[in-house]
């Protein structure tokens, strides 16, 4: 198997400062770790990568030693990658797709087909899908995600959601907690201690062994004292120092651990494929003629309650090309924030493209920002790859609505119940309730619903298709696919390593709509002689779609994978209950 060898030198350092520019094509940079030095990156607009002057004294790489990962990825020896490239509006390359496993393990979580990866062969087509917004919302109103998370609390076995009450008045918003058995009703509960005044992101860990909450808030203060006005900077990076806090009970809270510094609308997430929690660090990179652009940098922790700094960050992510500007305004994409949570047998992004209008602009119009939620797909936690660039939720654009726009994204991303997903967002009509109009005005909570696993599906109409899947290998039992086919017809083939059909292991043919089937065999048998055995599935469908197929050693169909932000049919965040669980 080919193995990707990162070489580059690390182009820049997290936590970058902007410095006042010496000429005038290049743009002068240097680290937050080395503040009151002279050590400076230079950026030129007529250069591709930017090149530190002298060679980095200290690497803050971790040697994976060619870590092997659940579904066969090897990650290379320089862990995260150091190759990014913070100038460049190109889409990220994703090396897993360019050179995938010979042999793909798929023990864990559905297979979805959001990309080639588990895909050898096929004429079907694939089409993506958006979410629906729940009719009667908003849910929670004088309410802001800018900040906060929806997860599943399986000690009290109620959804709860953690975010800022607004009002009009301009006065301090309280972090509030609220409670739901069904995402739509709910009972607020403000926290009997507000651990820190500014929040930037919350996250709800659940221990199935010791069946115990460990409540997460990223608090953020604001470094004093604040840059001077100049026109020549017009913004300074590393404005927030970030501590985290951490409470069992939700309601007392422990001071704050250090964590490192960064702009405002940092986050983080656990991985639970690697069993590492990631920072997804937000920064002001300046591009073409001293504008800056938001972009993520990535640092990786074993645990959260260590004290550090983000000197190890490496640059991770843009808005790139392909996020094309909204037409009424023109302003060339940004990632305003991102947030990851592993759903089945893959870590999913919930990508915060910021269209315009400035900041400035939307104050003076007072209008809300344009802000849509786009999605990423990664298999190795770190590489994105989005293919489509339409917008899974965004505003309506229209004056009056409550979500007209600047749709935000809390930390979880979506949660499980039957055969839906459902993603909370925010959005801002820019009217509070006593007619003030302004960009942060009008605050208010939804919900939007999604078919299990239907981020993408292979279709076909009348013409029949077919899809054949790379060598895989698993330890299960039980074949099962998520398809729509009631008027059309699916068909399964097992073929062994020579690319012939295994015999007695041709299905009895499909003719269902659900998010859950067990394909059985003409002969009546199971799939327990192939376990660890590499073989191919050949998918046959006719008029109808395929979203997702997995091999459960449970009869109940329990992929045994991730269910994101966890659900009311379930133990803990992984799926061991299969059908059970509707």
């Amino acid at each position: 198997m080919k193995i990707l060898l990162f070489s580059i030198l690390q182009l820049s350092l997290l936590n970058l400062f902007f410095l006042h520019a010496q000429q005038k094509d290049p743009v002068y940079l240097k680290t937050f770790g080395e503040i009151g030095r002279n050590q400076v990156y230079e950026h030129s607009s007529k250069t591709e990568r930017a090149t530190p002057p002298f060679p980095y004294s200290i690497d803050y790489s971790t040697s994976k030693q060619n870590e092997l990962l659940y579904n066969g990825i090897i990650l290379p020896n320089v862990w995260p990658p150091k190759t990014g490239n913070p100038f460049s509006n190109e889409p990220m390359d994703v090396p897993y797709l360019d050179n995938p496993p010979s042999v793909i393990p798929i023990d864990i979580g559905r297979q979805l087909f959001v990309d080639d990866f588990l895909i050898e062969q096929t004429n079907l087509q694939r089409v993506f899908h958006q979410a629906t917004k729940y009719e009667n919302n908003p849910i929670i109103t004088q309410a802001a995600f800018r900040q906060g998370g929806v997860f599943y609390d399986f000690v009290n076995r109620q959804f709860v959601a953690v975010y800022r009450k607004e009002y009009a008045n301009g006065n301090e918003n309280p972090l509030t907690f609220a409670v739901s058995e069904n995402l739509t009703d709910w009972h607020l509960e403000l926290t009997g201690q507000k651990p820190v005044a500014h929040i930037n992101a919350f996250w709800l860990q659940y221990d199935s062994l010791s069946r115990r909450n460990d409540w997460y808030i990223m608090g953020i203060d604001q470094i004093k004292p604040k840059p001077i006005d100049d026109p020549n900077v017009p913004f300074i990076n590393a404005l927030w120092e970030n501590a985290i806090h951490k409470s069992t009970d939700g309601k007392s809270w422990s001071r704050g651990i250090p964590l490192g510094k960064s702009n405002d609308y940092s986050s983080f997430f656990y991985n639970p494929f690697r069993k590492i929690w990631v920072m997804s660090i937000k920064h002001n990179v300046p591009r073409i003629e001293k504008r800056l652009y938001r972009s993520r940098y990535y640092v990786e922790r074993d645990t959260l309650e260590k004290s550090g700094n983000f000197n190890d960050a490496v640059f991770w992510v843009n808005a790139d090309r392909l996020d094309q500007p909204h037409p009424e305004i023109g302003n060339e994409a940004q990632l305003y924030s991102l947030h990851g949570v592993a759903y089945e047998s893959l870590i999913l992004g919930a990508f915060q493209i910021h269209l315009g209008p400035s900041n400035e602009i939307a104050k003076k119009r007072k209008i809300p920002k344009y802000n849509e939620m786009k999605l990423g797909f990664s298999r190795d936690g770190f590489h994105w790859y989005r293919p489509d660039r339409n917008s899974f939720i965004k505003g309506t654009y229209r004056d009056g609505d409550w979500d007209r726009a600047f749709i935000n994204i809390p930390q979880g991303v979506c949660l499980v119940m039957g055969d839906k997903l459902w993603f909370p967002y925010c959005g801002y009509s820019g009217i509070a309730p006593d007619g003030t109009h302004g960009m942060y005005e009008g605050g208010a909570i939804g919900m939007a619903t999604l078919r299990r696993d239907g981020f993408a599906s292979m279709e076909t109409g009348k013409q029949p298709g077919t899809l054949l899947t790379r060598p895989v290998t698993f330890s299960g039992k039980f074949l099962f696919v998520n398809t729509d086919c009631p008027e059309g017809e699916l068909l399964v083939e097992v073929l062994d390593e020579n690319g012939i059909v295994m015999d007695q292991l041709t299905s009895e043919p499909i003719h269902t709509d659900k998010t859950l089937y067990k394909v059985v065999w003409e002969s009546g048998a199971d799939l327990s002689g192939l376990a660890n055995k590499p073989v191919r599935f050949r998918f046959n469908l006719t008029n109808g779609k395929l979203y997702s197929f997995w091999v459960s050693p449970d009869e109940s169909g329990a992929s045994y994978g991730y269910v994101g932000a966890g659900g009311p049919g379930f133990n803990g965040i992984i799926d061991n209950k299969g059908i059970n669980a509707y």
